[in-house]
């Protein structure tokens, strides 16, 4: 499938987010910006604290407007969402928009079985029977993996296990087959075989119904099975972005370069020891518009005291002063290019 020749479902320009704190507003988010075209697929990998999911619930209107300050433009199928009102939002949410959260627990109400949960946003998106609703719950509660869905469907959350609850949020964002499925960090509570079986779906949903996936994961294994672009996330902002093909054979970004480096090698000697990034990443109050992996790169000079500039390189972008030939030399000798082939 060319993702190319597909039109823009998602449009994301210069999104930033701040929250109050005692100290004032603190910005978390910035400016951010990438497109996803219909039936593809877009990671967004970073370690925790990066601003991932921050900024997937702020484009999505989840957010709190009295604590959290959200610029910048949103446009989905061409509307402006973020000037949507608080109505108009939640006719998109499920229906055109489905989300998966990282917290199955907090997301599910404790109080309704799943299958009614799972029904409900059915019947407030599509006119549709009761039972026609619980008998659909039943199928994609099946279709996730549960052995049980019979049974299942009348459970409440606190009786499911955490990949239980996770598979049952993930129904439920499938219920109304979206246009666009925001998925965060779907598969951490399954084991690997049920991780198969979810990525399957996904794949299957695109394939049947034409859907974009955003899907936020640590897995680097992951995004080279199903992605089709590649956002990397650090402090806040996209340090690199491009197709999946490219950032796994020519990583630009010094951050993307400690992320594939951490990745035990499939082949060749066993290491002793796996590599990895020193420090920790910063707080929202310590970063700056200079670059936000300065203090952690061991290719920092002075020149990264601003804000970093924008690299190109056929369909990548990446905000770091080093350039070629010097990118590449400095990235031979922390991650060799047969390691990347």
């Amino acid at each position: 499938m060319s993702a190319v020749e597909k039109p823009v479902l998602l449009d994301v320009n210069g999104l930033s987010v701040s929250f109050a704190t005692d100290r004032g507003m603190v910005k978390s988010v910035r400016d951010v910006s990438f497109t996803v075209r219909e039936g593809e697929i877009l990671s967004i990998v970073g370690e925790s604290g990066s601003g991932k999911s921050v900024t997937l619930l702020s484009l999505l209107g989840l957010h709190d407007p009295k604590t959290t300050k959200v610029d910048g433009a949103v446009a989905f199928r061409g509307k402006r969402i973020m000037e949507m009102s608080a109505q108009q939002m939640r006719r998109i949410r499920g229906k055109d928009i489905g989300l998966i959260s990282q917290d199955p627990m907090t997301a599910l109400t404790p109080v309704y079985t799943i299958g009614w949960q799972i029904a409900e946003q059915i019947r407030a998106h599509e006119t549709i029977s009761a039972r026609a609703a619980r008998l659909r719950a039943i199928e994609l509660l099946g279709e996730v993996g549960l052995s049980n869905p019979g049974e299942a469907v009348d459970r409440y959350p606190h009786q499911l296990s955490g990949g239980m609850r996770q598979r049952a949020l993930i129904a439920m964002a499938l219920s109304c087959n979206p246009a666009l499925l925001v998925a965060d960090e779907p598969t951490t509570a399954l084991d690997v075989t049920v991780q198969a079986q979810v990525l399957d779906l996904l794949l299957r949903l695109r394939k049947d119904f034409g859907s974009a996936i955003i899907l936020i994961t640590h897995d680097m294994g992951v995004v080279a099975e199903v992605a089709d672009q590649v956002a990397v996330m650090y402090a806040g902002r996209i340090v690199e972005r491009g197709p999946t093909d490219q950032i796994f054979t020519n990583p630009m970004h010094p951050y993307t370069w400690g992320l594939m480096g951490s990745i035990p090698p499939l082949t060749g000697p066993r290491l002793s020891r796996l590599k990895s990034i020193p420090g920790m990443p910063p707080t929202p109050d310590m970063i700056s518009e200079a670059c936000g992996f300065a203090p952690r790169c061991d290719f920092a000079s002075a020149a990264c005291g601003t804000h970093p500039p924008l690299r190109r390189h056929q369909d990548q972008a990446c905000l770091c002063v080093l350039d070629t030939p010097e990118r590449d030399l400095l990235r031979s000798t922390v991650l060799p290019l047969e390691e990347l082939a």
